[in-house]
């Protein structure tokens, strides 16, 4: 075999590794699993008395199956087929007459998941790296090779269905609590545990009374009819039809994704058929090029220096901090650092849910109003408001204290940095790094590079967003780079229609129900108004700017964070009334000038390519992920997606 090892020890104990062939990682392919299968007939052959199944690879234990296959598939009975072997693969697996564990270190996603599940026991190794989990509703599928059966059965419907629901992962810790694995302990004890515990074979864990009872029928309904409700809230079915999907087999069929008839809405054909299925792997695969962007650089940054401690530096500082950084932080005095230091308490209190770990990740914030810290970090990041000669001035300064080997970097979100540039003896080393509010749960970050960046820069400055755990988009520098160029339009033209009588909440509303996830009047709101109004003028054809956006920011109500704007705001929530009927074409209206601007954009060569421009829109600003992509849409529309990609054919 290729890509498993079936090796047996004196005492008659069998360990089958993983280790996939020309691969990085493990993947469940076709052929992986057909060794698989070959293997477990060599095992049926001569029974050990218990089966370790384990990776190979440093990287982690499974990353899941095979993508690029059900990329590749072409019918739904072809994806159907995917789903087979891995159902029926896993039964036999789960149903072997010997002792069967899973030893789980580093990534243990989706298939991987499915298989450990299918063993009798599971072990997983205690280290920041392992992460287990369901993601496949994030790619508009369903976890089909058993994890909606099994996961209810270990850990009760309440737990599953939360993470089956959101493609959300476990420490190993947590996987612990919920029951998800038998042990979890650190690597110096991993090897003895797995050996203890394949040997004495415990009872196999079971579900507290409370819990069990959520396996009945009867209480399965109810509890996925309940779910349901809350999903609609933040998912429509027509929109992401795989969580209705997982609900229905969970309630009805038990979790077995073969059972219901094909044209029943639960079905793998019903799913597969949907007209959009496919644009959340293609989003998936874009996600996948950004993750990929600085790995050829050897850049290691240990110590950030932002200045200016308002909502985006404090939070860049926080999320720098939280992500193992030492980060100072830098503003005019005590009492303007004090609530981004507060912010970041919170942050890291809510990650990482250890208070040993929350006090370590303080420790590496440390407010610093003289800017010494400017002197020591490998990367300085500029975070004031938006205004050129504030910032030249600023750099003018940093630059004298800075090391000459530190990347220079500014959060700007709509000014070129040429125009920035100026105040530097040496312009060639300022980089625009643009992130997006709020940055916890923003991921994309535009890596801006000007004229006279050198080319060296931007290798740096993409490696170092990666080692933050966000993903790098690569941009040029001109007016609103990507992300805002491309939003202004369409936010522009959502407040005209409320300046013609369109109430703010049937604007938001059309944009909803396209699938954007948040409507372009409430985002305004949250963006700031002082901001759209700042990006419409360094837009050229932006067009005069809507009376209401304008009376609005002279009365100070700049959205959110003035408490009033368009809509009022309490407890960082918009008081909406109800939508009215949304107007014929109204959601065409807001979503063609997004596209122009983002053909224009791609035109200029802001950025390198479409997918590229698609990937911006997408995780900067959050245009309907189900679509594909602004230009993929456009290119696409009027004919069902997977039938322009060439896969799956209605």
């Amino acid at each position: 075999m290729r890509d498993w090892t079936l090796t047996r020890d004196a005492d008659g104990y069998a360990t089958l590794a993983f280790d996939k062939a020309g691969a990085a990682v493990n993947t469940l392919s076709a052929g992986a699993m057909a060794e698989l299968a070959e293997a477990l007939d060599a095992l049926d052959a001569t029974p050990p008395k218990g089966l370790v199944i384990r990776s190979a690879k440093a990287s982690g234990f499974i990353a899941g199956a095979d993508i690029d296959e059900f990329r590749a598939a072409k019918t739904p009975e072809d994806g159907l087929a995917i789903v087979r072997r891995g159902w029926e693969l896993f039964e036999r697996l789960a149903n072997v007459r010997y002792p069967t564990l899973a030893l789980v270190k580093g990534f243990c996603l989706g298939g991987g998941l499915e298989l450990a599940m299918a063993c009798r026991y599971r072990v997983a190794v205690d280290d920041p790296s392992t992460r287990m989990g369901l993601p496949e509703v994030m790619l508009g599928i369903v976890p089909g090779w058993g994890g909606i059966k099994r996961l209810p059965r270990l850990v009760g419907a309440p737990a599953a269905l939360d993470l089956l629901l959101t493609g959300k992962t476990v420490d190993a810790r947590r996987a612990k609590r919920l029951g998800l694995v038998d042990e979890a302990v650190p690597m110096r004890i991993a090897e003895n545990t797995v050996a203890g515990v394949i040997r004495a074979l415990p009872p196999p864990r079971r579900l507290p009374f409370p819990l069990s009872l959520t396996q009945n029928p009867l209480a399965r309904r109810v509890i996925a009819a309940s779910a349901a409700r809350k999903l609609r809230a933040r998912a429509r079915p027509e929109h992401y039809p795989a969580p209705y999907t997982i609900l229905a087999l969970f309630a009805r069929f038990d979790g077995n994704a073969l059972a219901p008839p094909p044209d029943d809405p639960a079905s793998m054909q019903s799913l597969l058929r949907a007209p959009d299925f496919g644009n959340l792997i293609r989003v998936y695969t874009l996600q996948e090029r950004l993750t990929a962007l600085g790995k050829d650089s050897d850049f290691k940054a240990r110590h950030v220096h932002v200045i200016g401690a308002g909502t985006m530096g404090g939070d860049i500082a926080a999320w720098c901090a939280l992500r193992g950084f030492t980060v100072t932080l830098q503003d005019q005095d005590a009492a303007r650092l004090a609530p981004a230091m507060g912010r970041a308490a919170k942050l890291f209190a809510s990650r990482l849910k250890d208070a040993r770990r929350v006090r370590d990740a303080s420790d590496r914030l440390v407010p610093d109003v003289a800017g010494d810290g400017a002197a020591r970090a490998d990367v300085v990041i500029e975070a004031i408001f938006e205004n050129v000669d504030a910032k030249r001035a600023l750099f003018a300064a940093v630059e004298k204290k800075a090391r000459a080997d530190a990347i220079l970097a500014t959060n700007t979100s709509s000014i070129p940095l040429e125009a920035i540039a100026t105040a530097l003896a040496d312009p060639s080393r300022l980089v625009g790094l643009h992130f997006f509010n709020p940055v916890a749960k923003m991921m994309l970050v535009e890596v801006v590079t000007g004229s006279a960046t050198r080319a060296d820069i931007a290798p740096r400055a993409l490696a170092f967003v990666r080692a933050i755990d966000k993903l790098p988009l690569p941009v040029r520098s001109s007016p609103g780079f990507l992300v805002n160029r491309i939003l202004a339009p369409y936010l522009m033209e959502a407040m005209r229609a409320v300046d013609e009588g369109v109430a703010p909440e049937t604007v938001d509303e059309a944009a909803l129900a396209f699938g954007m996830p948040m409507g372009p009047i409430e985002l305004a709101d949250t963006v700031g108004l002082d901001i759209c109004v700042t990006v419409g003028k360094l837009l050229a054809d932006a067009g005069a700017p809507p009376a209401r956006l304008m009376s609005l920011v002279e009365a100070k109500q700049l959205g959110k964070k003035s408490g009033e704007g368009y809509y009022r705001w309490v407890d960082g929530k918009p008081q909406k009334g109800a939508a009215g009927a949304v107007p014929a074409g109204l959601a065409a209206r807001l979503i063609d000038p997004f596209v122009a601007e983002a053909r224009k954009a791609l035109a200029e060569g802001v950025v390198a390519d479409a997918d590229l421009v698609d990937a911006g829109a997408i995780f900067g600003t959050g245009f309907a992920p189900f679509r594909g992509g602004p230009l993929w849409y456009a290119a696409h529309r009027g004919a069902t997606t997977q039938e322009a990609a060439g896969g799956i054919t209605r």
